[in-house]
């Protein structure tokens, strides 16, 4: 049965003047092996917190780093739960899907239980 369904769109060039804006924007929102990625993966890494966040329909905000988008060997995406997340998700089945293409990131998250 699906328990959450979460989707966001980010433009690239406006996440990139926020991340050159806001010094620690970049630690803030990602672990040290997100902060490696090209700018359009870090939107779209973003558009993924923030899609998780929309199904999960928390009470109150969450750490960043409880959440970190990884890829699988295939190139698959997929999250790695830490802490609060990983309680709140208990086992549910996530399902993770990430773009970018003409300057525009995107995420859709589906929570299964």
């Amino acid at each position: 049965m699906i328990d959450g369904i979460g989707i966001d769109v980010v433009d690239i060039k406006r996440f990139q003047e926020s991340l050159n804006r806001t010094p620690n924007l970049l630690e803030k929102l990602f672990t040290e092996s997100e902060r490696a990625k090209p700018v359009a993966s870090l939107a779209a890494r973003f558009a993924a917190k923030e899609a998780l966040y929309k199904a999960l329909s928390p009470s109150r905000g969450l750490s960043w780093h409880d959440a970190e988008v990884i890829n699988h060997e295939n190139g698959k995406p997929d999250f790695l739960f830490r802490g609060e997340i990983a309680e709140l998700i208990d086992g549910a089945q996530v399902h993770l899907s990430l773009s970018h293409d003409a300057g525009i990131a995107s995420a859709m998250v589906v929570i299964e239980r």
